[in-house]
């Protein structure tokens, strides 16, 4: 059956093709970016295009994860159009490169707001109609850097998907009952398809930073180009994108409430099963065994 979806961070890399294969798939697509009008603009027209040609239900929609008011009236929009969400995809992000002393309280609380927050934001805005209806799929984009191998000068943004994947399994628990769904999809380290290298924000302290090439020379550029040689050929974004539209197909009930997708296998996925299984054997002992499972 035909959904109505909206994933934030649409404009590019995951976002924009995970809006494209859901399209593919027979969904109405709100992909949500912000400065649809500025800077996103030539995003906004490739989406139409690509509905016009594909034949696709596929809307571009000004949705800025950073300001409440945004969200609320990109949220609000869709409901009235449709009368439901049925999936929101949780894919807005930020990445920083740069030893982690560099970066100012500030910067980290930038980040924080980018990757956590935004998701609070768009969780109010989109949970009380899924309540209401008791149904819905909450699927979060996170990070093989959350329990994978962390490589330095990337600590604000591990540090931050983090926190926002520790939120997505409390949130699963707390929506089971409800009947809304939550899948988390951990991507590896893609260096084809996305932006997150090239649109990396830097420390700053340009002082500190330069006190740490003095030993660090070129690390970020050797991580880069290690990160870049683990990855098999044709290892591209898009496998991201299509198994996001393959667990949004399934039915209620059978979506994993993990699954990984990580061609570099930084051993992300061998700490998530025992740290997934301790959280179903923890709530079997404590009697909140029907936690794990959407109720009706």
């Amino acid at each position: 059956m035909s959904k109505v979806i909206v994933i934030t961070g649409a404009s590019s890399g995951f976002g924009a093709l995970t809006a494209r294969a859901l399209a593919d798939a027979g969904h109405t697509v709100y992909a949500g970016m912000r400065e649809a009008s500025g800077r996103n603009a030539p995003q906004v027209q490739a989406a139409a295009d690509y509905a016009s040609n594909h034949d696709v239900d596929l809307r571009a929609i000004e949705l800025d994860v950073n300001s409440q008011a945004s969200v609320d009236a990109a949220i609000t929009r869709i409901e009235s159009e449709h009368g439901r969400i049925d999936v929101v995809v949780h894919n807005a992000g930020h990445m920083v490169v740069g030893p982690a002393e560099a970066f100012t309280p500030e910067q980290l609380a930038e980040l924080y707001d980018v990757n956590v927050l935004s998701t609070q934001r768009v969780n109010r805005a989109v949970l009380p109609g899924m309540r209401r209806r008791g149904e819905g799929l909450v699927l979060w984009v996170s990070s093989s850097s959350v329990k994978g191998g962390t490589p330095p000068y990337l600590a604000p943004y591990f540090a931050a998907k983090s926190a926002m994947d520790s939120l997505a399994v409390s949130y699963a628990a707390e929506l089971a009952r409800w009947g809304v769904e939550t899948s988390i999809v951990v991507p590896g380290s893609f260096t084809s398809g996305t932006n997150h290298f090239a649109h990396s924000g830097r420390p700053a302290d340009s002082a500190v930073e330069a006190d740490y090439e003095l030993r660090y020379a070129g690390l970020m550029g050797q991580v880069a180009d290690k990160l870049a040689a683990l990855a098999p050929e044709g290892a591209d974004a898009s496998l991201v994108s299509d198994e996001i539209a393959r667990i949004v197909a399934l039915p209620t009930g059978q979506r994993p409430f993990r699954v990984h997708i990580d061609p570099a296998n930084d051993g992300s996925q061998e700490v998530s099963e025992v740290a997934d299984r301790v959280r179903r054997e923890f709530l079997t002992r404590v009697d909140l065994a029907d936690l794990l499972t959407v109720g009706s």
